[in-house]
């Protein structure tokens, strides 16, 4: 592994792990790939959903989605065959127009000017839908990304697994405290229309909550939206 090569991907961690989303990540994961990989025109990145479709997340140019797109439709060429949980972990064509393995998407691309495309899979998220995807390079010219390129896009994508799972796993974690906060705050000002009522009208918990829920139920607005109305008007309603 060249120097130069050490220094990209040492660059690339860290701007990694300084990514706030999945968003970011795959940002920088595609157009560092663009640089690191000789010949590469254009790189993609292919993410497979829970329910086995493909969608492309983030490109460094509209004529690799569409590309990846024309995979997609006809269920055929690196980029589906890497994505797929059972998939090889890369695959390469030197020449799109006469590779048999994809008989209509390799014409395909070849009639928008792309011969050469190289994928190296995406490691699937450990947990449950075990996610998985692909990084894609495409070049204009045949016979591009020799054993050393492909090598190279193995590193990147091995990275990019990497951090995708660490981003991933904060958004939940952040996903999860936002969800607590609100629940909390709920509970709190739902506490404290309670006790407004139960001062106004000298009854006890029980009932006061039960007044809020019926009412909530009657106007049609939610109980935490009714309660947080009460605390914030009590000096002016009944």
């Amino acid at each position: 592994m060249s120097d130069d090569l050490v220094g990209q991907l040492l660059a690339l961690t860290q701007a990694l792990l300084g990514a706030g989303s999945v968003a970011d990540v795959l940002e920088r994961v595609v157009h560092t790939t663009r640089d690191v990989v000789v010949g590469a025109d254009l790189v993609s990145v292919t993410l497979r959903a829970p329910d086995g479709a493909f969608h492309t997340p983030a490109f460094t140019d509209g004529i690799a989605d569409q590309l990846d797109q024309l995979q997609y439709e006809h269920g055929e060429g690196a980029c589906v065959e890497c994505a797929r949980p059972s998939g090889p972990a890369a695959a390469h064509s030197p020449e799109l127009a006469a590779d048999r393995r994809w008989p209509r998407f390799g014409p395909a691309a070849a009639e928008l000017g792309f011969h050469s495309l190289a994928a190296a899979s995406l490691l699937p998220d450990a947990r449950v839908p075990r996610l998985s995807g692909a990084l894609n390079a495409y070049s204009r010219a045949p016979g591009a990304f020799d054993q050393a390129d492909r090598d190279a896009l193995l590193l990147l994508a091995t990275h990019a697994s990497l951090a995708l799972a660490t981003a991933e796993g904060l958004t939940r974690e952040q996903l999860r405290i936002e969800q607590l906060r609100d629940a909390l705050d709920s509970r709190d000002v739902i506490g404290q229309a309670k006790g407004i009522l139960m001062a106004r009208r000298g009854i006890g918990a029980d009932e006061a909550f039960d007044t809020l829920r019926r009412t909530s139920q009657n106007i049609n607005v939610k109980l935490r939206d009714l309660a947080a109305t009460l605390v914030a008007r009590h000096h002016t309603l009944d």
